[in-house]
């Protein structure tokens, strides 16, 4: 007797809770607060909000939890090319806080999305985005030579 199995399904795991992605960032952070992560993943998710686009945008979106996602699919889409280090200078800008600090937040964030993401999400994100944003991920930035 021959056994049948059901076909192979790919299922994507649920965005994780939104208090529980603060808490990711808190820890990664070191953040005192929940208040403090929450400011940080809101300025940090508009900002990249800001920055990518197309199916990436999409998926990047039913990824993250349900508030993360409406902050960063709220955003429109610049049309500039913006380098990790000028989306870096930009968000310091911004919410008026120093670069080094800023640079600490963006990674605390984004090394949470990362995750959030998975691999092939993210390699995609980062083939559409300029120059060093993979480090913001917690990638390394990979180039070829001449």
């Amino acid at each position: 007797m021959q056994t049948k199995t059901a076909p192979e399904t790919v299922t994507t795991s649920p965005a994780p809770s939104y208090p529980r992605m603060l808490e990711q960032v808190r820890y990664n952070g070191a953040y005192p607060t929940r208040e403090r992560a929450e400011e940080v993943v809101l300025a940090v998710l508009a900002a990249l909000g800001r920055r990518i686009t197309g199916e990436e945008r999409v998926e990047l979106a039913a990824r993250l939890p349900r508030e993360a996602a409406e902050i960063f699919a709220a955003q429109i889409p610049g049309t500039d090319s913006m380098t990790g280090w000028a989306f870096v200078r930009d968000l310091a800008t911004r919410t008026g806080g120093s670069l080094a600090t800023t640079r600490w937040d963006v990674g605390s964030v984004l090394g949470v999305v990362a995750t959030l993401a998975g691999p092939d999400l993210l390699d995609r994100i980062l083939t559409q985005l300029p120059s060093g944003y993979a480090i913001l991920f917690g990638r390394a930035e990979l180039t070829q030579a001449a």
